[in-house]
């Protein structure tokens, strides 16, 4: 069974980068689409970014685009969001998932995703 652990959150400051990671086991890493959503406190889960299996093509929000960088390390089974110039509505709980079916676009929409982590809390301030 696939599981996923996310690091890498925390209390920054507008304009500040970050970098998540999220750690993959329990199957083969190569055989997953990889992305991010996110989750403001009464908000509903939005999708940020996400990649193909072998990397080679990521596909983002409109609201992160440009700011983050989603990417993946094979050898350390790692999926990863670089996050530059942070702002407020960026704070929220992020999730990493994956999926052995759905291309990045679909990603961003497809319900019941194979697996997702726990979340790690990311806080900008203003």
């Amino acid at each position: 069974q696939v599981e996923l652990v996310e690091s890498g959150g925390g209390l920054v400051q507008t304009g500040d980068s970050l970098r998540l990671s999220c750690a993959f086991s329990g199957g083969s890493f190569s055989s997953y689409t990889m992305g991010w959503f996110r989750q403001a406190p009464g908000k509903e889960r939005e999708f940020v970014a996400a990649v193909t299996k072998s990397g080679s093509s990521t596909y983002y929000a409109a609201s992160v685009e440009g700011r983050f960088t989603i990417s993946r390390d094979s050898a350390k089974s790692t999926l990863y969001l670089q996050m530059n110039d942070l702002k407020p509505e960026d704070s929220a709980v992020y999730s990493c998932t994956a999926d052995q079916v759905a291309a990045v676009r679909a990603m961003a929409t497809k319900v019941n995703l194979d697996a997702w982590g726990q979340g790690t809390l990311v806080t900008v301030s203003s």
